[in-house]
């Protein structure tokens, strides 16, 4: 995730949010969080309208990085947020490893039908097909703050 978009979460503005991890980069070690590279920040700023705005190439968190920040972003929103934030990446990772599971059967099971079998083939490349197509909409979709969108 943005800093910019944790920091809407978090009710902060980007600068404070940032000033905080700075001041603790150590607990924000390269698997947690880092910076955008010039190239990186140009790309997205030729693909994200949001991107236009921002002076500074912003720091992506990844799911322990965000962790993380519950332990220097001591308020009440700031700790409600993560607990929603940390259960968002606890359910996308459920699906993911669901339609994996259901992959890995399928596969197991069609290693034994018969070759001369083509209809029970076909059902098992439809069901693949969809699968991988569930996952690949999983992967591509909007990451970002809504904020006329309420979850829990």
């Amino acid at each position: 995730m943005y800093d910019f978009d944790l920091a809407s979460l978090y009710g902060l503005e980007t600068k404070h949010l940032k000033q905080a991890v700075r001041r603790n980069l150590n607990r924000f070690p390269v698997d947690f969080m880092f910076e955008l590279t010039q190239e990186e920040f140009e790309n997205q700023r030729s693909q994200i309208v949001t991107f236009n705005s921002l002076k500074y190439r912003p720091f992506c968190f990844t799911e322990q990085g965000v962790t993380m920040l519950a332990c220097i972003l001591n308020s009440e929103l700031a700790i409600q947020m993560n607990i929603r934030i940390i259960r968002l990446f606890t359910r996308m990772r459920e699906i993911l490893n669901s339609h994996r599971d259901i992959l890995s059967r399928l596969e197991a099971i069609e290693k034994n039908v018969d070759d001369h079998d083509e209809h029970l083939k076909h059902i098992f490349e439809a069901l693949r097909f969809l699968i991988q197509r569930d996952e690949i909409r999983v992967k591509t979709k909007a990451i970002g703050f809504n904020k006329n969108r309420n979850e829990t």
